[in-house]
């Protein structure tokens, strides 16, 4: 069993999020079984930069799902800005067809701890997403 704790000489932490954030104007970018490979490769880079656990990441078509474990150090919102704002510009600068767009995400993202959501909260902030852009 992986031990999801952890230790620095101060705390001792275990704070599960849940994150869930959609491309802009809801592009089908992981339908690109490379695009979606390479993004949770840089995902994985970021978080371990920051000392954050990935306990998992999934893609949908159109929005992406990850469950990390943080320090209390590190606010989500922070999570968020680093990982969406490192891999927009990787992703950009390794895939020609997306160099003419000045971001791939939108600026909002859901986010709970991982022991409080339900399915039909992330289904509605899911679908809210198909009206902005």
């Amino acid at each position: 069993m992986m031990n999801n704790y952890r230790k620095t000489k101060t705390t001792t932490s275990m704070i599960h999020y849940h994150f869930v954030f959609c491309p802009r104007y809801r592009r089908k970018l992981f339908d690109d079984e490379v695009f979606e490979k390479r993004f949770k490769e840089i995902v994985r880079d970021v978080c371990e930069e920051l000392d954050i656990l990935v306990i998992a990441i999934e893609c949908d078509r159109d929005n992406t799902q990850m469950f990390l474990s943080a320090l209390p150090s590190i606010s989500p919102s922070d999570i968020m800005a680093r990982i969406k704002g490192v891999t927009s510009k990787r992703l950009r600068e390794e895939f020609p067809y997306l160099q003419h767009l000045t971001s791939l995400w939108t600026r909002s993202f859901f986010v709970s701890t991982a022991e409080n959501v339900s399915n039909e909260l992330i289904r509605q902030y899911i679908d809210q997403q198909k009206t902005r852009g």
